[in-house]
């Protein structure tokens, strides 16, 4: 009897067939996927990496060359006119969709009329690619298509935009069209965060005298610092990435003003033959996403460890 007993519970422990299946199914499931997302994202960037430490040209090579790639990249006058470019493109990008997002999402806040429509008409831009961007903004930029030849038929003859094809400022058409696209997407963002604070904060702040600026700066926003954070891992991500953009807008011109890194890259691994070249210029824009994602995920981390 007690044999029976014991050989009975030993068959309720053991788990049984479905059991064991629905335990392993989801890991059979995402194992492709994984396998996939090791491969061809993390391999690939050692081997970009290893690529850099490489004299390739047209085509890989192994023959291990040390930092030699990365001494010619700092070199490289493009090079440096690039990370210039990203600099000037990337902070201007940020600063200006993040203010400009923050005041279209208070805005909206108020409960104005039409909170509906006008939302979706500052989010539309964001649901075109910015390949479609860049060509439009190269029609409305274009001093013999755009804003200066509309004004020209309007009798204003001295009016001037040519910054399409002027060295110094070609790099700003970017910021315009990057912001136009981007910036009802921060708003959505910071609308989202505004719609989250409890709104009791608010009405006591105003009991107690304070003005509705005031509230926002001292009280809303400084609550809304995720908000901030994401919205500059984001904006920064699209600068360091950029590519269809300057393709589309000014194909990096005239000569190569507004040139950036990604293009830089493309150029000098699919176009010049210089395989190790664009395998270090592309390790250096991995370097300024970390720089860029590391800390944020840090003070992420240690926030949620306190």
């Amino acid at each position: 009897m007690e044999q029976t007993l014991s050989l009975t519970k030993q068959k309720a422990a053991r788990p049984s067939l479905a059991d064991r299946l629905q335990k392993w199914l989801p890991k059979i499931v995402l194992a492709p996927t994984m396998l996939v997302t090791v491969v061809c994202i993390y391999g690939f960037m050692f081997w970009t990496f290893y690529l850099s430490l490489t004299n390739s040209r047209f085509l890989p090579s192994f023959n291990f060359a040390g930092l030699m790639q990365y001494e010619k990249l700092m070199d490289n006058d493009r090079w440096i006119t690039s990370v210039t470019n990203l600099g000037i493109f990337g902070l201007m990008f940020m600063l200006i969709a993040i203010v400009l997002g923050v005041g279209l999402a208070i805005l909206l806040d108020q409960n104005i009329r039409q909170e509906g429509a006008i939302r979706t008409i500052y989010l539309y831009p964001m649901a075109l690619s910015f390949i479609v961007t860049g060509t439009a903004w190269k029609w409305i930029l274009n001093p013999g298509l755009g804003i200066e030849k509309l004004m020209h038929d309007w009798g204003f003859t001295g009016f001037e935009f040519n910054w399409l094809v002027d060295q110094d400022m070609s790099v700003y058409t970017l910021v315009i069209a990057a912001v136009w696209q981007s910036s009802g997407f921060v708003m959505a963002m910071f609308l989202a965060g505004l719609r989250g604070i409890d709104s009791s904060i608010i009405k006591a702040a105003q009991i107690d005298g304070a003005s509705m600026p005031a509230i926002y700066w001292k009280i809303v926003l400084p609550c809304l610092r995720p908000v901030f954070f994401s919205a500059v891992i984001i904006t920064s991500h699209i600068a360091i990435k950029s590519f269809d953009l300057v393709t589309a807008l000014t194909a990096g011109g005239p000569g190569y003003s507004s040139d950036l890194p990604a293009l830089f890259m493309y150029a000098h691994s699919f176009t010049r033959g210089q395989v190790g070249l664009g395998a270090a210029s592309a390790i250096m824009m991995l370097a300024g996403v970390l720089a860029i994602l590391v800390p944020y995920l840090y003070s992420e981390l240690r926030e949620k460890k306190s």
